[in-house]
């Protein structure tokens, strides 16, 4: 069964602040969150027990670091495609998801169709990514790899700007 999102504007202040303080902390316990925005525990566990029911909270990520697990180079590589039938699409999306170390995978409009942040051990093993994972697909016409340099994750679309350190 497929959940219905709700309208953002279903959505009430307390629901916005319960997902604002999931957002900097999604393992906080129910008592500290409660605490934090004066309701009652009772009231934050149905509110967020609703808002996944709701489809607004899918799930909880655990965050690794590929450089701790020896592939620290990491690399955006766009993919443009010589063809963009749903079936040839979909297709070529289903399998790079699988390949082994892509972080993300995107959907793009533009010259590009999919772009791909990529974790690998060094600079032999993106190439053979890219080789032996992408360009083999008859679809690709072709690729180009950008190298990250650093990561940093948003605040998101509920976040806060950063404090300024004066």
């Amino acid at each position: 069964m497929t959940k219905k999102q709700p309208a953002p504007s279903a959505l009430d202040d307390l629901d916005l602040r319960i997902l604002a303080a999931l957002s900097e902390n999604a393992e906080v316990p129910n008592k500290a969150l409660a605490a934090r925005l004066g309701q009652a525990e009772s009231t934050c566990a149905y509110r967020i027990r609703a808002l996944r029911e709701a489809g607004v909270i899918r799930g909880r990520r655990l965050v690794i670091d590929p450089a701790a697990l020896g592939y620290p180079l990491q690399a955006v590589i766009k993919v443009r495609l010589g063809s963009h039938s749903q079936e040839l699409v979909t297709s070529l999306y289903d399998e790079l998801v699988r390949v082994p170390g892509v972080l993300q995978a995107f959907h793009v409009a533009g010259a590009d169709d999919f772009h791909l942040h990529v974790a690998v051990a060094d600079a032999e093993a993106l190439r053979d990514l890219v080789l032996r994972h992408i360009t083999v697909h008859r679809v690709v016409r072709g690729t180009e790899t950008h190298l990250v340099f650093e990561h940093r994750t948003g605040i998101g679309v509920l976040g806060s700007p950063p404090r300024s350190r004066d």
